[in-house]
């Protein structure tokens, strides 16, 4: 005998609590049921486990009994008293929003990727992985990281056959993604950890359509309605200089390269336009003055995370005024300080680097009359809770900090703003960034340890001697297959995007097709490292690539990615398109070539 009740609750999110057919003699179970844009859902408040077409969520064992369920507003409260979780759901924007506010302690939650039926698994590692939930192969690769500096992006999404799901994270900040293999197939589940500095977590669900990039879609909505979302075009009639990043390559330049030779060279090769940047010795005015009139933008490489002992420090960038060394350093819960970079000095807080002093670093760095400025890290999402006496700090007023300062950059200073990955918090007050397009791993600076040293300053061998990635990291970076623009659905008319500093064409021979493939599928820059002997070898190759690319990224460079498919079902065979049709690229990763609606097919020669 079974029996069941249902009485529906008033207002517009259309939610109706359920009890469950259970058997007469058991305790009813109130299921949650809500109405988001793509389909109903169940939540059982038990478990917080989540069921529609899909298992959206699997439950979570331990969260003790149920009390408080009522009506409060337009969603549905509840409490776990022996956890000191407060939940509250409810539907926003057609999506459903669950938000946990506990006092300490962690919650796996959700846990996605359990229905039989899921295909793949979606994240923004780098630009973006689509990955066989059945290829447990990168369960170990894939891992656990943190939501603020180990995705660029903070949201997932699963697919199933013809549809999907997206996860949405409101609080990165405490949140981490945990990719593991369970019977033989890859889940991910969210953990977030409880203090007084991340008191709650917030996760909006999307039910979706099946493309591989449905869930950056939803993203891309979410954060506009949130007024998150920046705009080229505008940034481009604020500072009419940011318009010369549209069509242009990226390179650093080392010897000849940053000299006045060196930029009438790369016009002669028929170098319109090129974003240069430099490390270490300043391009002399008349090399400014040179580059400008040649239609290219320079600018300094610098990084304010790092404080090393000015006796001692390996390069200027790292020596500071006063007693910002060892005074200023990030400091542990135990009062030790934050070790830098690679054992390099301490990473240095922003609580304590005034607006002084950064300001005043900046007048110099640019007196030679430079109009971008590339600013390592502050937008990469590595943030810190700083435990200094003299200069307390959370990671909220890190991430607070950071912004000021790149404001400062792009706003008061009208220069042309770069940084490091450049996390989605940070796209309006950047016009590109460096590192964004390939996901990373540890397993990357173990490998980087033998690439050779960083000098000397004309021709470091960190950058210009070729190696060649171990199976493991090729696999890991570089597969077109598991590549999805989940970057660019969400933040291609807001900045331009390129590869790391260090992974320039010639760094990677060996993969540089595939590479160029890829930047001109999405529309973004490759990137260069150059000096005399680099143009030698390779004037022509560059001049090439400059050919093909310029043209289309003048074109698109400012719109939306609006579509992209794999075509007939082949991961090899990709499509994008840009402002709603306006250019529409497809490339073939099997005959090494790319063909547009608006001009000739392009295969790039060897590298």
């Amino acid at each position: 005998m079974r029996r069941s009740r249902e009485r529906m609750v008033s207002g517009g999110l259309a939610l109706a609590l359920l009890l469950a057919a259970l058997p007469a003699n058991a305790e009813p179970v109130n299921l949650l049921r809500f109405s988001l844009a793509g389909g109903a859902v169940l939540v059982d408040p038990s478990t917080m486990e989540i069921t529609g077409a899909a298992l959206v969520s699997r439950g979570v064992d331990g969260l003790g009994r149920v009390e408080g369920l009522r009506r409060n507003g337009d969603g549905v409260s509840w409490q776990y008293p022996e956890r000191g979780y407060r939940v509250r759901a409810g539907v926003r924007d057609g999506r459903l929003r669950v938000t946990v506010h506990g006092g300490s302690g962690s919650l796996r939650w959700p846990v996605t990727g359990a229905d039989p039926a899921t295909d793949r698994l979606v994240l923004p590692r780098g630009e973006g992985l689509s990955v066989p939930v059945r290829d447990t192969w990168w369960a170990d690769r894939l891992g656990k990281v943190a939501m603020t500096d180990g995705m660029t992006l903070p949201f997932w999404g699963q697919q199933l056959a013809g549809r999907g799901v997206s996860y949405l994270v409101s609080n990165d900040i405490g949140t981490e993604l945990d990719v593991s293999t369970v019977d033989n197939r890859l889940q991910a589940t969210a953990e977030h950890r409880f203090d007084e500095r991340t008191p709650e977590f917030t996760v909006d669900i999307g039910l979706i359509d099946g493309s591989p990039v449905a869930a950056a879609a939803d993203y891309r909505r979410f954060l506009a309605a949130k007024g998150g979302l920046g705009n080229l075009k505008e940034k481009i009639r604020a500072n009419p200089a940011v318009g010369k990043l549209l069509g242009a390559l990226h390179a650093y330049g080392w010897g000849q390269a940053r000299k006045v030779e060196g930029v009438r060279r790369l016009k002669e090769l028929g170098l319109d336009r090129l974003w240069l940047g430099y490390d270490g010795e300043p391009m002399s005015e008349e090399a400014i003055t040179a580059a400008r009139e040649a239609g290219f933008l320079t600018g300094p490489y610098d990084s304010w995370d790092n404080a090393q002992d000015p006796a001692t420090a390996d390069n200027p960038g790292s020596v500071w005024p006063g007693k910002l060394w060892p005074e200023g350093c990030v400091r542990k819960a135990d009062g030790s300080p934050q070790t830098g970079f690679g054992g390099r000095g301490c990473y240095l807080s922003t609580a304590a680097l005034s607006s002084e002093v950064y300001r005043d670093r900046v007048r110099k760095w640019t007196a030679n009359g430079t109009e971008t400025y590339f600013l390592d890290v502050d937008a990469a999402g590595q943030l810190f809770d700083d435990h200094s006496p003299a200069h307390p700090m959370t990671q909220e007023q890190d991430r607070r900090n950071r912004l000021a300062r790149m404001t400062y950059l792009s706003g008061e200073r009208g220069l042309v703003l770069g940084s490091e990955t450049a996390a989605g918090w940070a796209n309006r007050v950047l016009a590109f960034n460096h590192g964004s397009l390939t996901p990373v791993t540890d397993a990357l600076w173990a490998e980087q340890k033998g690439w050779g040293a960083w000098y000397p300053e004309k021709a470091p061998a960190f950058f210009f001697k070729p190696v060649e990635l171990s199976a493991e990291l090729t696999r890991f970076m570089f597969d077109p297959a598991v590549r999805v623009p989940l970057y660019q659905t969400v933040l291609h008319d807001s900045l331009v995007a390129t590869d790391r500093w260090e992974l320039p064409l010639s760094k990677l021979p060996a993969l540089a097709k595939d590479r160029i493939l890829l930047a001109m599928l999405y529309n973004t820059p490759p990137n260069l490292v150059l000096d005399k002997g680099e143009l030698d070898r390779r004037g022509e190759r560059i001049a090439e690539l400059h050919r093909a690319f310029s043209p289309l990224h003048r074109l698109a460079g400012a719109e939306a990615m609006t579509g992209f498919r794999w075509v007939n079902g082949d991961p090899l065979v990709q499509e994008t398109e840009f402002g709603n049709g306006l250019l529409r690229m497809r490339a073939d990763f099997r005959s090494g070539c790319v063909q547009t609606n608006v001009s000739e097919r392009y295969c790039p020669a060897s590298w």
